[in-house]
């Protein structure tokens, strides 16, 4: 096989996504913008959604799994009254409601989606299913009976409320759908409800205010992009960071547990640097660290 063709740049370019895209759509243009070999995105938005999508270039696409296993910021309003087929306004309706919630209702219903909860992911997600993504199965008039998955929500805030919408803040971990938290929120408040308007406020690290307009993303602004860009390292910071010796940053570069200097618990995921930059994704095993991704800057 042919080597792929592109520069070896790495890095992140955090994009404010605009809506009527999909994320794919958004790494591919960053990717022919900045000519760049390879990228790939921390956290899907959905087509219709805006704000935070965080685009992994060349090494950086190692460091993907702590962003998308980070706390992730939603902003977004629920319009009561109605359910959808994809939870969201872009679905057809599937059934009506004349009831409608008040905000010390909705107040009084929050603290049921905080902490340790089950959801049932929408009909229209990129949940696999025997191999196959939902989405499509959905598409083809399947009825799915998806199975509920665990969700950590940190926090669920109503931030304004009127007669017929609702907009709330949502913070949870890996895996959260707040077209999911609308719909069991509008079953839950007996009115019914799908997402109208959503936004990615933040994600781990990156804020949407550090955030790329797309509409600025080409070929002809290729080295603005590039000066837009992230260092790798940008996406490591919930992890300790320790120093490789001489000795150990050699080790480490070729795949060996190698020495560090600090210290972290045991078994802990740690990224390890030295003069040059980073070097390794690993576990620190006191004293030293096995690597499980090394870079290769």
């Amino acid at each position: 096989m042919g080597r792929k063709k592109g520069r070896d740049i790495s890095g992140w370019l955090i994009v404010d996504k605009p809506a009527g895209i999909t994320s794919t759509s958004v790494v591919n243009k960053v990717r022919w913008a900045l000519d760049a070999k390879k990228a790939g995105h921390a956290g899907t938005l959905d087509p219709d959604a805006t704000g935070v999508l965080a685009v992994a270039l060349g090494e950086a696409t190692k460091t993907v799994a702590t962003i998308t296993d980070a706390l992730k910021c939603y902003d977004f309003t629920i319009t009561w009254g109605a359910e959808t087929t994809t939870d969201d306004a872009s679905g057809d309706v599937l059934r009506r409601s004349d009831a409608r919630p008040t905000a010390e209702q909705i107040t009084a219903a929050l603290p049921g989606f905080v902490g340790d909860i089950m959801q049932v992911p929408p009909a229209f997600s990129a949940v696999k299913v025997d191999g196959e993504r939902a989405y499509d199965l959905a598409r083809e008039g399947e009825e799915l009976d998806l199975a509920a998955r665990p969700l950590w929500v940190e926090s669920l805030t109503l931030l304004d409320s009127d007669a017929g919408t609702a907009r709330l803040e949502l913070v949870c971990g890996k895996g959260g759908y707040v077209r999911s938290i609308a719909r069991d929120l509008g079953r839950e408040l007996g009115c019914l409800g799908h997402v109208a308007h959503l936004r990615r406020v933040w994600s781990g690290p990156f804020d949407v205010e550090d955030g790329v307009a797309f509409d600025r993303i080409d070929r002809d602004t290729q080295s603005w992009v590039e000066e837009q860009l992230l260092p790798l390292e940008s996406a490591l910071t919930d992890l300790p960071m320790l120093r490789a010796t001489p000795e150990g940053a050699v080790r480490i570069r070729n795949g060996n547990p190698g020495q560090v200097t600090g210290s972290a618990e045991w078994g802990d995921l740690v990224w390890v640097s030295d003069a040059s930059g980073p070097i390794c994704i690993g576990r620190y095993q006191g004293g030293t660290v096995q690597p499980e991704r090394v870079f290769n800057l």
